[in-house]
């Protein structure tokens, strides 16, 4: 009931993100249902139905991959004020975010089942002259318990993955609010840092208050000889700006991603080379081994798990050679941000060169991509950028406590603009010549 009260109660952007879950899921949906389908039309050949439950994994790992981005993003499953009092703890609220998460695979689901049994003629009659019937298996009942499975197989793992994903972290808590609460001590910001490199103000000015020992007697105030007295008048650092110099560490998966998208060209390259026959039919009816394909999954996973380092190292060019405020800030931004945004970032280069790889070896005079492919393809694209652009959300609403500090402060929204395209341009830079190079070697195989 509560998942219900927070889900109907949320804004028009959130209940949005919710519905391109739910529209995700559906059509994930449908492509396990027309596997099934095709199953019990062709009764005979069962290798060919397993390999098409195989290939509905890419959408279902996209997708998946989606609701879980969607679920770090709600608003509504975020702790505040006074809930932990009336017993919403980290763990609860967890708990509210997978129910939520659920409830909108669900729905796809839902809808995915209607339009599938529309299309057998279940419902209404066969439509589009029974074009469909053939492939759904019209003529066949269909299996409860098979179609159950299926269906629920989204909502189960999407509902799983947002609740481990979510979980609390021991003291930290969900979305790391304890952490986020003591970085409002100035010891806790001296010693976190921050993605800007200010100087650190937490430090107790020289001349301040000095506390009370338990025996009543007071020290006498503590002079330091590299801080100036504080002075009243003198204007003070706002509390949202305080970090230290260090800057945010760097993510560790740069070197096995190099590593692993290299095992993925290698291979690629071996298949050429050894000429291996074609074991394997892709999606639209191009042959290729499974060499190929183990090449090609190698490299998607290698340009996941680089994403980050790759856009840590963007961050760090952007504030070589003497950088000026707007690099500097671009810069620190992207290396506080790498984790968050790389990876992502990395997925959606993984799909960018598969798609042009294949649309580079389409032949538009002989069209073998049928509407379940195209459904596939759309969905794989789809939830990887949305995924990317749910990112940039969550790290806008990170860091908006920063923004507003920067605004009080009289910096132009120009400069903050400024500061985006910087960024945009860093990560185009770097990601779009590497995707072309990984896109380009991907279609050697195929194109022999």
């Amino acid at each position: 009931m509560l998942a219900l009260r927070l889900t109907r109660g949320a804004r028009p952007a959130v209940q949005l993100r919710r519905l391109l879950v739910a529209v995700a899921s559906a059509g994930t949906g449908f492509l396990l249902l027309c596997t099934l389908g095709h199953a019990l039309s062709h009764p005979d050949d069962p290798a060919a139905a397993l390999l098409r439950l195989a290939w509905c994994l890419t959408p279902l790992a996209a997708t998946v991959y989606f609701a879980v981005a969607v679920a770090r993003t709600d608003p509504g499953t975020r702790p505040r004020p006074g809930l932990a009092a009336i017993g919403l703890g980290p763990a609860r609220l967890m708990a509210v975010s997978a129910t939520t998460t659920a409830l909108s695979c669900t729905l796809g689901s839902m809808l995915a089942l209607l339009v599938f049994l529309h299309l057998r003629g279940d419902l209404t009659g066969l439509p589009f002259d029974g074009a469909a019937a053939h492939a759904l298996a019209a003529d066949s009942p269909l299996p409860v318990p098979a179609t159950v499975t299926l269906l629920s197989l989204v909502p189960a793992i999407a509902s799983v993955s947002a609740a481990v994903t979510l979980r609390p972290q021991g003291a930290q808590g969900m979305f790391g609010t304890r952490w986020r609460g003591s970085l409002r001590r100035p010891e806790a910001r001296q010693a976190a840092g921050g993605a800007f490199g200010h100087p650190a103000a937490g430090i107790r000015a020289a001349g301040a208050a000095p506390v009370p020992r338990k025996g009543g007697t007071t020290p006498a105030p503590v002079r330091s000889a590299h801080l100036p007295t504080a002075n009243p008048a003198t204007p003070q650092p706002d509390p949202d700006l305080t970090h230290t110099t260090a800057p945010p560490p760097t993510p560790d998966g740069l070197p096995w991603g190099i590593t692993i998208l290299a095992a993925g060209l290698a291979t690629e390259a071996y298949a050429i080379q050894a000429g291996n026959p074609p074991g394997l039919t892709l999606p639209g009816g191009t042959a290729t081994a499974p060499a190929v394909l183990i090449g090609w999954l190698l490299t998607a996973l290698g340009l996941a798990l680089a994403g980050p380092g790759l856009t840590h190292l963007c961050g760090h060019l952007l504030q070589s050679a003497r950088p000026g405020p707007l690099r500097l800030l671009a810069g620190r931004i992207l290396m506080a941000e790498a984790t968050r945004i790389g990876r992502p970032l990395g997925v959606v280069c993984a799909v960018a060169s598969a798609a042009y790889a294949v649309i580079t070896l389409y032949d538009t005079a002989d069209p073998s991509f049928g509407p379940l492919t195209l459904l596939g393809a759309a969905l794989v694209s789809g939830c990887t950028v949305a995924t990317l652009l749910t990112a940039a959300l969550e790290a806008k609403q990170a860091r908006a406590d920063t923004t507003a500090a920067l605004l009080r402060l009289g910096a132009p929204t120009a400069m903050l603009r400024s500061v985006a395209a910087l960024r945009a341009g860093a990560l185009l830079t770097v990601f779009v010549p590497l995707t072309l190079a990984v896109a380009r070697l991907a279609a050697l195989p195929l194109a022999r």
